[in-house]
C-alpha cells in the first residue's frame, strides 16, 4: 500500500517488517505497574482482574464528585473570563514545555488568568439574566404593554397586579429550572469531559476546561481531544520529542522559504514524517467519513474524536482560540429555535391575532354605544378598558413559562432515572420517536463477553493458542476494549499461558484494528526469533494461511456451527520467522441477551415502538440473537444498503421493514437513520463510540448509551449512564408524560383565553357591561398561580408516538371555551330575573360573575389533563387555594365595585346587594353550578376524544413513499463529476464500487 509520504509500505503478512521503526513498549509511567516490563504488567493485570462487582461499585462511591460538563450549547450562555480572555494569542515560548515534567500548578494559574478556561462559554450562568429572560417574549411583551397602560389609566391597582403576575411567573420559572437545572448538573458532573495531563512530573487526570496552553496532554482512541493541540510523539516513543522538535525547524525553514516563493502556489495541509501517530474523526468539521493520519506535529482539532492510536500533544490555543471557537463565535448570534419553540410562537402569534381582532370588534361596538376613549376614570367602560381588559384575558402570560419549566422538571425527573437531557426540546423528540435503531452489545445484551470452549486445529496446543491470542491483543490496560479484556483475562483458566506470556516476550509493532484488513496484529521478539501474532475476523485470518482444503472447510463449518449458536467467533494465526502462517483456531465468545430485553421489546412495540438492532457481528450471530429476543427474524447483511444493487425506493421499504443489520458500520448507522427520515419517522439511535457520533447527530434523538465515550456522549441529545434497553423505553413513557402534561395545559390555557374574550366582548356589544378590570387582574393571576404545580402533575403516557397535532388542539380549544363562555351567559342571563335568579338573600353581579368563572376556568385543568391518572395533591392543592381566595372575593365584595351596575339595559334584580357582598347560600349555588358546567364539558371532551378522524387530525404521515424522488436521490449517489484533462470537460461517470469477496 503506498504510504502517504511516498515510499511504499511492506506487507506484514509476507513478513516485510522493515517498514516500521521499533520502539520499546513501556507500562503507564505511573501507578504500581511502574517498575514492571510490559509483559509482567499485563500477567499482573490478568492475574488481579476482578468482575465489576460490589468491590467496583464501592471504588466508585468513594470518588470524589467531579463538577463540570461537555456542553456545545453553552454558546447560550457565554461569559467572558477576561478583557483578553477570548482573544489571547498563545506566545511560542509557552509551547516549549517539558514532555516528562509538564507544567507546574503555579504556572497553570499564571497562564490561566491570560487565557481563561478552556471552554466555549463559562461553567457558571448569570443568574440575573437567566432571570430577566422570563420577561422577554412576545407573550410576555404584551403583557408588559398592557401594564404601562394600566399606569397610563392610574389604575395602580391593577398595574401592582400586572407586575406581580409578571414577577411571579419569572419567580416561579427561575426556581422550578433552577431546581430541576441542579439535580441534572450533578448527574451531569459524572460524564464530564475528561483529559489526561503530564503536570508536576505526574500524569493525572482532569477536566478538561482546566487545560492551558502549553500543557502536554495525552490522547487515546476512545477519547475527544480535549483541546486544540500540536502532536508531538507516540506515547511508547519515549525518544520522539527530538523528532519533534527538528520536525518544527524544518517547518519554520520551510515557511521561510516560502514567503519568498510563488504566492500562487496552492498549499494543501502540511503532514510530519515517519508513520501516522493517530487517526483523526474529523467529520463534524469537514465532512470527511475517514479518519484523517495525523503524524509529528500536526494540529488536532478540539473536540475531534480519536479513532486509533495513542500520544503525547502540547496544547496550543484555549477553545475560544480553537478552530471551533473561532467558528463559532462567528455565529453565537444565530441560536437553533428548535421544534418546541416554533410551536410555542405559532399558538403566541395565533393568540396574539385574536386578541387584535376581539380588541378591534369591541371598540366598533363601543362606538355605536357611544363610549368614550379614557372616560369615566373610575369605570371599566370605555374603549381603553376594554383594550386592557382584552390584552389581560387574551393573553396567556404562564404559557412560555410553564412549558419551559414542564420540561427543565421533566429533565430531572429523567435525570433520577439516570437520563442525562443535553438539551431540553430532546424531551420533545423522544417522546414523539416511532423507530428505535439499537445497538446490540450492552444494550439488548448483558455485556458481560466471556469466552466458551475454543476450536483448534489439528495438533495445537490450546495454551499456545491462548498466548499468540494475547500477544495480538492491546497492552494499553487503561483502555482495553471489551475483546481484548476478555481475551487477556480468560488466560485466568490458562496458567500455561500465563507462563508463555513471561517467557521473554518483546513488543516491536502493533496494529490495532481496522475495518479494512478486520484483525489486530502484533510483531513480537523472543529468544530471537520474530513472530506475527494475528487475530480478527475468522475470514481475515483464514485469507492470511495456506492451509489445506480440508482444514479450511472445517474452518468455516465451525465458525458458521459457532454463528448459529450466537456466539462471536475469532480467528487466531501465528507467523514464526519465515515460515509459513499458521492457523491455530478459533476464539468463541458469547455476550447473553439481558433477562428484561425479551419482555421490554414487546412492551416497546406496545407503545408503537419499532425496534430495530444494528450490530457488526455476523448475519448468522445477529439472527440468533433476534430469535432468543423475540425481535424478528428479518435481519440483513448491511452490505445491501450500499452495494446491493437496490433502487431508492427498494432500499427504502428494506430498511423500514427489516427488524435489523448485521455487519454494520457506522456509515450504514448514518445511512439507516436517513432513509427512515426520509420516509417520515420520527428516529432515536443509540451508539456508544467516536464513529457513532455523525449518526447520532443525524438522528432525531441520539442516545449515548452507558459506557459510551465522550464523543458519542458530545454528540447525542440525551447519555445514558444506565444499561439496557429497558432504561430507554422508561426514559420515551416518561417524555410522552411530560409531553402529555405540557399538551393538556396548552389546551386549558387557550380555552381560557377563548372563554373570556367570546364571553366579554358579546357582554360588550349585548348589554355594554364588562367584568371589572380589577377583577379581570386576578382572575389572569389566579389561573396563573392555580396551574403552577402543573409540572409535577401526574400524568398518562400514550400508547403511540405523540406529536402536537395543533389543528385537534385548537379545535378542542374552541369548543371548550364557547362551552364555558356559554356557562356563563347561562348565570349572567339569570341575574336579569327580577325574583333574583340564582341569587339567595342578597348577591353581586361582578362577585357573581368573578366566581363562577374563577371556579369553572380552574377545574377545566382536571378535564383536559385526562382521567387516566389521579392529579397530584400539588396540583389539587394549588387550585383549592385559589378558589378558596375568589369565594372570599366573593363573599366580602372585593373590588366589585358595590351595587354599581353597568348594564344596558339595566338589571333589575330585587336581591342585589347594595355593599358588593354575595351571601354563603348564594356561593354554594355558584358552586354547585360550577360543578355542573365542569361535569358536561368533561363529557363533551370524552365524547371529542372518541371520534377518530379528530384524534388523528393533525398527526404526520409516518411512512410516506415518494418513489421517483428515493429512485433519482439513489441514481445521482452512483454518479460522479469527473474531469478529461485532455479534452477539458466534464462529464458524469459511475462511482467505483468495491465490493468485497465473498468466499
Amino acid at each position: 500500500m503506498p504510504h502517504l509520504n511516498g515510499k511504499t509500505e511492506k506487507d506484514i503478512e509476507k513478513g516485510d517488517l522493515d517498514h516500521r521503526e521499533p520502539h520499546n513498549v513501556e507500562p503507564n509511567n505511573v501507578g504500581d505497574n511502574d517498575d514492571l516490563s510490559e509483559y509482567d504488567a499485563l500477567v499482573r493485570y490478568i492475574s488481579t482482574y476482578q468482575p465489576r462487582g460490589k468491590a467496583a461499585e464501592a471504588d466508585e462511591d468513594e470518588k470524589p464528585k467531579k463538577r463540570g460538563f461537555l456542553n456545545f450549547n453553552r454558546l447560550l450562555h457565554k461569559k467572558q473570563i477576561g478583557p483578553d480572555g477570548s482573544r489571547f494569542e498563545t506566545p511560542e515560548e509557552w509551547l516549549n514545555t517539558d514532555l516528562f515534567q509538564g507544567l507546574s500548578s503555579s504556572n497553570v494559574e499564571t497562564r490561566r488568568k491570560k487565557a481563561g478556561y478552556n471552554e466555549l462559554s463559562s461553567e457558571k450562568k448569570n443568574e440575573l439574566v437567566k432571570f430577566l429572560m422570563f420577561f422577554t417574549g412576545p407573550i410576555l411583551y404584551v403583557m408588559e404593554v398592557a401594564a404601562v397602560l394600566a399606569a397610563g389609566l392610574r389604575d395602580w391597582i391593577d398595574f401592582g397586579v400586572i407586575v406581580g403576575i409578571l414577577m411571579l411567573n419569572a419567580a416561579v420559572g427561575w426556581f422550578q429550572e433552577w431546581k430541576a437545572g441542579d439535580v441534572v448538573s450533578k448527574l451531569k458532573a459524572d460524564i464530564s469531559m475528561k483529559a489526561t495531563v503530564i503536570r508536576d512530573g505526574k500524569e493525572s487526570e482532569i477536566l478538561a476546561r482546566e487545560l492551558v496552553p502549553g500543557d502536554i496532554i495525552i490522547i487515546e482512541d476512545g477519547c475527544v481531544v480535549p483541546a486544540e493541540c500540536r502532536l508531538i510523539c507516540d506515547y511508547n516513543d519515549r525518544n520522539g520529542y527530538q523528532k519533534y522538535m527538528d520536525e518544527m525547524r524544518t517547518r519554520g525553514d520551510h515557511s521561510e522559504k516560502s514567503d519568498d516563493g510563488d504566492e500562487d502556489e496552492e498549499e494543501g495541509e502540511k503532514h510530519g514524517s515517519g508513520l501516522p501517530i493517530l487517526a483523526i474523526d474529523q467529520s463534524a468539521m469537514t465532512g470527511e467519513s475517514l479518519a484523517v493520519d495525523k503524524f509529528v506535529a500536526d494540529v488536532v482539532y478540539y473536540t475531534t474524536g480519536c479513532k486509533r492510536g495513542k500520544g503525547f500533544a502540547v496544547v496550543t490555543h484555549s477553545a475560544k482560540m480553537s478552530f471551533v471557537g473561532r467558528t463559532a463565535s462567528l455565529v453565537t448570534g444565530a441560536q437553533d429555535t428548535g421544534h418546541f419553540k416554533a410551536i410555542m410562537d405559532n399558538i403566541g402569534t395565533s393568540l396574539l391575532v385574536l386578541v387584535a381582532g376581539f380588541i378591534l370588534i369591541s371598540w366598533v361596538g363601543g362606538f355605536f354605544h357611544h363610549l368614550k376613549i379614557a372616560t369615566p376614570e373610575h369605570s371599566s367602560v370605555n374603549l381603553l378598558h376594554y383594550m386592557l381588559i382584552l390584552l389581560i384575558v387574551g393573553v396567556p402570560v404562564g404559557l412560555p413559562v410553564v412549558t419551559t419549566t414542564t420540561l427543565a422538571v421533566g429533565a430531572a425527573y429523567l435525570a433520577n432515572e439516570k437520563a442525562v437531557v443535553q438539551k431540553l426540546t430532546a424531551i420533545e423528540s423522544l417522546a414523539g420517536v416511532d423507530v428505535l435503531c439499537s445497538d446490540k452489545t450492552g444494550t439488548l445484551t448483558a455485556n458481560q463477553l466471556s469466552t466458551r470452549e475454543p476450536f483448534l486445529a489439528e495438533g495445537v496446543d490450546v495454551n499456545w493458542m491462548m498466548c499468540v491470542a494475547a500477544l495480538a491483543s492491546s497492552h494499553s490496560i487503561k483502555s482495553l476494549d471489551p475483546i481484548d479484556k476478555v481475551t487477556l483475562t480468560t488466560l485466568k483458566r490458562y496458567p500455561k499461558a500465563k507462563e508463555m506470556l513471561q517467557s521473554g516476550w518483546t513488543t516491536e509493532t502493533f496494529t490495532p484494528f481496522d475495518p479494512v484488513s478486520k484483525r489486530i496484529t502484533a510483531v513480537v521478539k523472543k529468544d530471537g526469533v520474530t513472530y506475527i501474532a494475528a487475530k480478527g475476523a475468522p475470514k481475515a485470518i483464514l485469507n492470511l494461511s495456506n492451509c489445506s482444503k480440508e482444514e479450511a472447510d472445517l474452518y468455516k463449518a465451525k465458525t458458521t456451527e459457532f454463528a448459529r449458536r450466537g456466539f462471536r467467533s475469532l480467528g487466531v494465526a501465528v507467523k514464526e520467522g519465515d515460515k509459513d502462517w499458521q492457523l491455530l483456531g478459533l476464539l468463541s465468545m458469547f455476550d447473553p441477551p439481558r433477562e428484561d430485553t425479551a419482555s421490554t421489546i414487546s412492551e416497546a412495540q406496545r407503545l408503537g415502538l419499532s425496534v430495530k438492532m444494528l450490530t457488526g457481528d455476523a448475519i448468522a450471530i445477529a439472527k440468533e440473537t433476534c430469535k432468543m429476543l423475540a425481535l424478528g427474524t428479518k435481519v440483513y447483511n448491511s452490505d445491501k444498503l450500499i452495494h446491493g444493487g437496490l433502487d431508492g425506493t427498494t432500499q427504502h421499504d428494506l430498511v423500514e421493514k427489516a427488524d435489523g443489520f448485521a455487519e454494520v458500520f457506522p456509515e450504514h448507522k448514518y445511512q439507516v437513520v436517513e432513509m427512515l427520515q426520509q420516509r417520515g419517522h420520527l428516529t432515536a439511535m443509540t451508539g456508544d463510540g467516536v464513529n457513532d457520533a455523525p449518526s447520532l447527530k443525524k438522528s432525531d434523538c441520539g442516545i449515548a448509551v452507558e459506557g459510551a465515550t465522550e464523543a458519542a456522549q458530545a454528540a447525542a441529545d440525551i447519555v445514558f449512564l444506565a444499561p439496557g434497553l429497558s432504561t430507554i423505553v422508561t426514559a420515551i413513557k416518561m417524555a410522552r408524560q411530560i409531553f402529555q402534561r405540557m399538551k393538556s395545559y396548552i389546551q386549558y390555557r387557550i380555552a381560557l383565553c377563548l372563554h373570556l374574550e367570546i364571553y366579554l366582548v358579546t357582554s360588550m356589544l349585548i348589554i355594554n357591561e364588562t367584568i371589572r378590570v380589577e377583577l379581570i387582574v386576578f382572575l389572569a393571576l389566579f389561573a396563573d398561580l392555580a396551574t403552577i404545580a402543573v409540572a409535577y402533575d401526574n400524568a398518562h403516557f400514550e400508547p403511540r408516538p405523540v406529536e402536537w397535532q395543533l389543528p385537534k388542539i385548537w379545535i378542542i380549544s374552541v369548543i371548550l371555551g364557547a362551552l364555558l363562555a356559554v356557562g356563563t351567559w347561562i348565570i349572567r342571563g339569570a341575574l336579569f330575573l327580577p325574583n333574583g335568579g340564582i341569587i339567595e338573600n342578597f348577591g353581586n353581579v361582578q362577585g357573581i360573575l368573578f366566581l363562577e368563572v374563577s371556579l369553572t376556568e380552574n377545574w377545566l385543568i382536571f378535564v383536559t389533563r385526562g382521567g387516566n391518572t389521579w392529579p397530584s395533591w400539588e396540583l389539587v392543592g394549588a387550585i383549592f387555594g385559589v378558589d378558596v381566595l375568589a369565594t372570599l372575593f366573593c363573599v366580602f365584595g372585593w373590588l366589585s365595585g358595590g351595587a354599581a351596575i353597568d348594564s344596558d339595559p339595566m338589571t333589575h334584580n330585587d336581591l342585589l346587594s347594595n355593599t358588593g357582598n354575595t351571601s354563603i347560600v348564594t356561593i354554594v349555588i355558584i358552586w354547585g353550578y360550577s360543578i355542573l358546567v365542569t361535569i358536561v364539558i368533561a363529557i363533551v371532551y370524552f365524547l371529542l376524544c372518541k371520534i377518530s378522524w379528530l384524534d388523528n387530525l393533525g398527526r404526520a404521515k409516518r411512512s410516506r413513499h415518494d418513489t421517483q424522488m428515493e429512485n433519482i436521490i439513489s441514481h445521482l449517489s452512483k454518479v460522479t463529476i469527473q474531469h478529461d484533462k485532455s479534452e477539458d470537460s466534464w462529464h458524469l461517470a459511475t462511482k467505483a464500487q468495491e465490493a468485497e469477496e465473498d468466499d
